[in-house]
């Protein structure tokens, strides 16, 4: 059967890295944990979407203004599966990205995101498996 999710567009190394996390988890608290990254990955990508739009079109919509909260959500998601060792580049980037969206720029905007998902996937993929362990 084909997959019917449509593929990130904002988030794509931090949605294959949380999907990959969850299919690999060597329990279920780390399942679970993974499993919950990856829906905040795939909430967090939709929410860019409607925010590059708005961003796009110049408006101050929802869409816009409801990015900030679909990122701290994944950047917890990911600091409660990764650990702390994550939360300061995950932070400013998250910060990043919020402040570009402040200021209407569409250009740092795109720039902020790549940089918000190398950083949630560099965090998501340190998190080893059973075999070198070093989830904190």
């Amino acid at each position: 059967m084909p997959n019917r999710e449509p593929e990130p567009a904002f988030l794509p190394l931090t949605v294959a890295a949380a999907r990959t996390a969850a299919a690999r988890a060597a329990d279920d608290r780390t399942g679970e944990d993974a499993r919950t990254v990856q829906r905040r990955a795939v909430e967090a990508d939709s929410a860019a979407a409607d925010c590059w739009l708005a961003l796009l079109a110049g408006c101050d919509t929802p869409g816009r203004r409801g990015l900030s909260s679909r990122l701290r959500a994944l950047s917890e998601a990911t600091s409660a599966f990764a650990g702390p060792r994550c939360l300061r580049r995950v932070g400013e980037a998250e910060v990043r990205v919020d402040e570009a969206v402040r200021d209407g720029d569409g250009a740092e905007f795109a720039e902020a995101l790549v940089g918000y998902d190398q950083a949630v996937a560099t965090a998501v993929v340190s998190v080893r498996g059973p075999l070198g362990s070093t989830r904190a």
